[in-house]
């Protein structure tokens, strides 16, 4: 739909764009992205036809840029600039209207009622209706943005160049206007063009991104190439961090801000931390710590400052055990959305906790075993808690390590020779958390041969085999009285 070949050019001869390439088809979101002077405004206004090319040439639907009337390229595309503005104090309605202009014939004369339903249409689409009768003056910002979206909706066109379209609207009417440019690319065939600073919300919607540094192209591709981590650093000059969204397969990138006199001080998670009452084991930590949880409440990755390992009786049924979860943390001055929470019907007592130090770090485990099946443990409940800085890949590693030193301990007490599956390796209530402090060198990898995964494997064994025995002893002591 739109072809840019060697595109030269910018303003009163100057050469803002050097060499510019590439093609966006029919129907396709293209994104425009690049930090303030990588020429994003005048690459848009060329392919406008609001700036004079110097040498190259821009091809639209097949044809010169430079063939068209003014008349003709307004019914092929319509332009919402950044900062749009009304010179008279129309109505919005009427604002809406002059985007009719390019398909009247006297305009006055020839106003259809094709082109009234067209303005009522898109005025509904932006969510404007409402407000047709007021004057465009007396909008807010978001407002007039969304009348002027209406007003380029209006034109009917095959091409919607956009300058930061998202620009004075919330949250609410940035989703609805990306989702229904995302609609009317795939079933009207709608082309569009647009620049974004919100980098996030390009990588959402955009098919393919093109991404600016001082007047030339670095790359064009999807976004999952484009917004790499190592490139957005460099050309933005600042901290991110790339997260993949946690329901559709696309980047989304954190700002890291510098830390300053408010930086958390050293913490170290070990047993003076620790609570253990008759009806749960607490542990309050004075900065929120990263975690990985199977919990009941705080599941998934997150940050939490509060871990609650709560005792409930062995007869314990409820039919949506997570609302009653939260229910139970509310009620005693813990917030659901800051507590890593779990459940078991295995005494406080019985569970085994220690510090396991090995020079540059350390780990304190917790572990509650117990609900035994023919004398065998049936919930084993874990808690790790690395005093240190750890990647996404040593989390994912360290739950692997603790999960191989439980099922040694279980093939050891269960007489099972290694390799071989004991009867007791678990079952759907096993829960374990993995939190760190976040703080110090970065710790890359936690494998069973690397100096984390030792002590894991380690602390997780000692704390497994010492809460399985100290529970059968309880139970035995129970059995012969």
């Amino acid at each position: 739909m739109i072809q840019v070949n060697d595109l030269t050019g910018g303003y009163s001869g100057g050469e803002v764009l050097k060499r510019i390439s590439f093609e966006v088809a029919k129907g396709e979101l293209f994104g425009i992205l690049g930090p303030n002077g990588s020429g994003k405004t005048t690459l848009l206004k060329m392919i406008s036809g609001a700036l004079h090319i110097n040498s190259g040439s821009i091809m639209v639907d097949n044809r010169l840029l430079s063939n068209y009337s003014p008349k003709e390229l307004a019914r092929l595309m319509a332009v919402l600039p950044q900062h749009a503005e009304q010179a008279f104090p129309y109505t919005v309605k009427e604002t809406v209207s002059l985007g009719r202009y390019a398909h009247q014939k006297g305009w006055f004369n020839s106003w259809r009622n094709e082109d009234e339903q067209i303005v009522e249409k898109v005025m509904e689409q932006t969510g404007i209706t409402h407000l047709q009768e007021k004057s465009i003056v007396e909008l807010s910002g978001g407002e007039k943005q969304r009348v002027f979206l209406a007003q380029a909706l209006a034109q009917q066109p095959k091409i919607l160049l956009l300058d930061e379209p998202t620009n004075h609207l919330d949250l609410s009417f940035q989703k609805e206007l990306l989702d229904l440019l995302k609609k009317w690319t795939a079933e009207e065939q709608l082309t569009v063009v647009s620049i974004f600073h919100d980098l996030n919300l390009a990588s959402l919607y955009c098919d393919r991104l093109l991404l600016m540094e001082n007047g030339e192209i670095l790359i064009v591709d999807n976004p999952v190439e484009v917004l790499k981590e190592e490139r957005i650093k460099k050309v933005y000059k600042t901290e991110v961090k790339n997260h993949p969204h946690p329901e559709i397969a696309k980047p989304q990138l954190l700002l890291v801000p510098e830390s300053g006199s408010g930086e958390n001080h050293a913490v170290k998670i070990d047993v003076k931390l620790l609570d253990i009452g008759n009806d749960r084991i607490v542990l309050k930590s004075p900065i929120p710590l990263r975690t990985m949880s199977s919990g009941i409440t705080g599941a998934g990755i997150g940050w939490h400052s509060s871990f609650v390992h709560r005792i409930v009786a062995a007869e314990y049924d409820c039919s949506d055990h997570k609302a009653e979860m939260a229910e139970y943390l509310l009620g005693n001055g813990f917030l659901p959305s800051e507590t890593v929470g779990m459940m078991t019907a295995v005494p406080a007592e019985t569970a085994a906790y220690r510090l396991f130090e090995d020079g540059e770090f350390s780990i304190f485990v917790i572990v509650s075993a117990g609900n035994t099946h023919r004398d065998r443990p049936r919930n084993i409940n874990t808690w790790l808690f690395i005093n240190g800085r750890i990647s996404e890949e040593a989390f994912i590693q360290s739950a692997m390590t603790a999960a191989e030193a439980k099922i040694s301990v279980l093939q050891e007490l269960d007489g099972v020779s290694p390799g071989a599956t004991p009867d007791s390796t678990g079952i759907s209530t096993d829960s374990i958390c993995i939190a760190a402090t976040q703080q110090g060198e970065l710790i890359s990898y936690a494998g069973t041969a690397t100096p984390l995964g030792k002590l894991i494997s380690e602390g997780i064994y000692n704390c497994t085999k010492e809460a399985i025995l100290k529970y059968r002893a309880t139970q035995s002591s129970f059995k012969s009285r």
